[in-house]
């Protein structure tokens, strides 16, 4: 922790330093004063977090901190030795490299305090329509709300932005809602003032959820918790309580007119450091056979995982599930047109992904546990099924 603080300290002070050092010398002493406030704030938000925990209004105020002073700090310092380093810091370029490194980071401040105010509540939803051989017939038109990365936390205990949520996805009704995990932050109770609004929720056939990685709760205070599933197993307690079906490693089916298709809920899984609990061969054990290439294509399948990385991981090369629903990425929570820096850790992460007759949908998720959104809006998916019509 000492290295860490040390390291902030540097990104901290050096820009401020530097930018002083360099062009506000003979500036008045309030402006003086102005000009390192954030930075001092930052730091006693450090170190508030470091010896009182985790506080919604602080990280809140150190994210704004950081993204439209720190950050664009940085940003300028860079450019501006950037020039020097390649000698073209003169007499003559000096002014137009100080408008590029202001005009540069002023847009990055611009952009983070957006994300921080309007983007992250800028709620869209989104409609897809997914087409397969072998859906029933009786469920050509069945529309699914997908649901996914709420991080209640991050609203403390205000719940206007998530009766929205409620609100229109009862207005499409739905036959049913699909969450795909990441209900909370670092706490199970951050999820209590949240439950009346979400037990609201409607759809012919019900919610069913999953649990996201951070739904074991293992990013708080785990001496509370005496081993990695505890946590999980309080959320999915509470998530029941609002009427919720939670698949853990199990399915169920839902029916039309004598026909089936099966929801099937397996626990986290994906890439390492996020914790691998889930079992899908308990998950889809009746309902499709597991470890081969030649599955049984009788029961269509909608299968809800937490994390994309799983698909390439296990059920492209052990099952035929034709429909995958995951969350997990965020789109890193910043996108700009068609790409998000997230691509740089995830092969898939954000929309329809196909491998032969298989579909993956991510969805780019609601909330964060920081409260920032740009580009990447929180979005509900409304997906339609069809029976694909071969001539």
């Amino acid at each position: 922790m000492i290295i860490a603080i040390f390291v902030i300290l540097t990104l901290l002070l050096l820009p401020d330093l530097y930018i002083y050092g360099m062009f506000l010398r003979n500036i008045p002493l309030v402006w003086k004063f102005l000009f390192f406030a954030p930075s001092v704030v930052a730091l006693l938000s450090i170190l508030s977090v470091k010896f009182f925990g985790m506080n919604h209004t602080v990280t809140t105020i150190f994210l704004f901190v950081l993204l439209c002073f720190v950050l664009p700090k940085i940003i300028f310092t860079c450019i501006s030795l950037i020039a020097k380093l390649f000698g073209i810091w003169s007499i003559s370029t000096y002014n137009v490299t100080t408008i590029i490194g202001i005009v540069v980071a002023s847009a990055v401040s611009i952009m983070g305090l957006y994300g921080l105010t309007i983007g992250w509540k800028h709620l869209e939803s989104k409609h897809v329509d997914l087409y397969f051989d072998n859906l029933p017939d009786a469920f050509d038109g069945y529309k699914i709300a997908h649901l996914s990365d709420l991080h209640v936390g991050s609203y403390g205990d205000k719940t206007q932005f998530i009766q929205r949520i409620v609100d229109q996805v009862n207005k499409e009704n739905p036959d049913i809602v699909v969450f795909t995990g990441d209900i909370v932050n670092t706490e199970p109770e951050e999820l209590m003032p949240f439950t009346q609004t979400l037990s609201h929720l409607r759809a012919k056939d019900g919610v069913f959820s999953v649990l996201g990685n951070h739904d074991y709760c293992l990013y708080g205070d785990r001496s509370r918790w005496s081993n990695v599933r505890e946590g999980g197993l309080k959320v999915a307690e509470i998530e029941r309580s609002m009427g919720w079906n939670v698949l853990m490693n199990k399915s169920t089916t839902v029916e039309r007119d004598s026909a089936k298709i099966a929801i099937a809920g397996v626990e986290n899984t994906g890439k390492p450091p996020f914790p691998k609990i889930g079992n899908l061969q308990a998950a889809v054990e009746g309902i499709t056979r597991y470890d081969t290439t030649t599955c049984d294509k009788n029961t269509f399948t909608i299968l809800l995982s937490h994390d994309p990385s799983h698909w390439r991981m296990e059920i492209l090369p052990k099952t035929d599930i034709p429909l995958t629903l995951s969350g997990h990425t965020h789109a890193a929570q910043l996108k700009i047109g068609k790409w998000s820096p997230v691509r740089w850790l995830y092969k898939e992460w954000g929309g329809l992904y196909q491998s032969d007759n298989q579909q993956l949908y991510i969805s780019e998720g609601i909330g964060g546990t920081l409260p920032f959104r740009f580009g990447a809006n929180p979005q509900i998916i409304f997906i339609t099924l069809h029976k694909r019509v071969t001539k």
